[in-house]
């Protein structure tokens, strides 16, 4: 077999997450208490007791969601896993590209937690409470959905955030824009359009000072090689070299992530099976969506890790 290592996006939080993880393995509890002392917050029991309304929080969400997946590495890494040997690439969903790239060794996680809290902080903080808005179009396709954002670009900013799969897309931008492509995107193919329960427009041009932000954050960070390449939200191509990556995570803060094209590009890599790292198997459904033919695993809980590593 000849895999791609995925890791999940923002949405995939539950309070109670990695818990069982901390429980069953020392190498994953080790994960936990270095994220929480590179934040000097206990983040840890945000993500195990809650309340959710704080998990939810884009820049507590953002650092947990990629601890729970180096958690899971973490213990796969225990058990003999060696990315280099055991994956053909690795790629991740938004903030997932973080953990994707930590996983294979281009960031530390003490500076991958740093870099995610300061990421969702900017992201937050980019454009007032009230004036953007996203929303998902579901049952339209990506020529569809195009001519929805151009036809709503009248009434202000409006653009694709995330091609995600066959028939299901997300739009971003500016309020009045979204919400007059939501009430067109049925023109164009869309079987519905439902309005997003998120704090900001991401992925969008108002994100640029968040852009701006990520660009000096990234400057002081050391990156490596990846021990794989990682697939790029931005380009859908593989991205080995530090500077080239170090660019892309800026670019991506405003651009699409293209996970559609992404796993599409996936089966001319050599990729024969996904092997999603925590996430609640979101991605998962995603890419039985994109290319059936892939086999997929997905890694939650203690018993799926050690299912898996039996297999290595």
């Amino acid at each position: 077999m000849t895999r791609a290592f995925i890791f999940p996006g923002q949405g995939s939080q539950t309070v109670g997450m990695g818990r069982a993880l901390a429980e069953a393995f020392a190498p994953a509890r080790q994960v936990f208490e270095e994220v929480d002392d590179a934040l000097s917050q206990k983040l840890s029991k945000l993500m195990w007791e809650g309340p959710e309304s704080h998990l939810t929080l884009t820049e507590n969400a953002q650092p947990a969601i990629m601890a729970a997946s180096l958690a899971i590495i973490r213990a796969l890494q225990a058990g003999g896993l060696d990315l280099a040997r055991h994956a053909r690439l690795a790629a991740g969903h938004s903030l997932g590209e973080y953990s994707a790239l930590c996983a294979a060794g281009a960031f530390t996680l003490a500076d991958t937690a740093r870099l995610l809290k300061t990421r969702g902080q900017a992201m937050q903080a980019a454009v007032p409470v009230g004036k953007g808005a996203m929303a998902a179009l579901i049952g339209i396709e990506i020529d569809g959905a195009e001519a929805t954002v151009k036809d709503a670009a009248a009434d202000g900013i409006c653009v694709i955030a995330n091609d995600n799969a066959p028939g299901q897309i997300v739009i971003s931008g500016e309020r009045v824009a979204v919400e007059k492509a939501s009430e067109i995107a049925k023109q164009h193919g869309a079987k519905r359009a439902i309005p997003l329960n998120v704090s900001a427009p991401f992925h969008s041009p108002l994100m640029q000072q968040a852009a701006e932000r990520m660009r000096e954050a990234l400057a002081k960070v050391t990156i490596r090689p990846p021990a794989v390449p990682i697939v790029a939200n931005i380009t859908a191509a593989e991205a080995t070299d530090p500077e080239t990556i170090r660019r892309l995570l800026v670019q991506q803060v405003t651009g699409r992530v293209r996970w559609r094209e992404s796993v599409a590009a996936f089966r001319g890599l050599g990729i024969d099976r996904t092997v999603e790292v925590g996430g609640n198997k979101v991605l998962t459904g995603m890419v039985k969506r994109i290319d059936k033919e892939l086999e997929t695993v997905s890694l939650d809980t203690p018993a799926d890790i050690e299912a898996f590593a039996k297999t290595q």
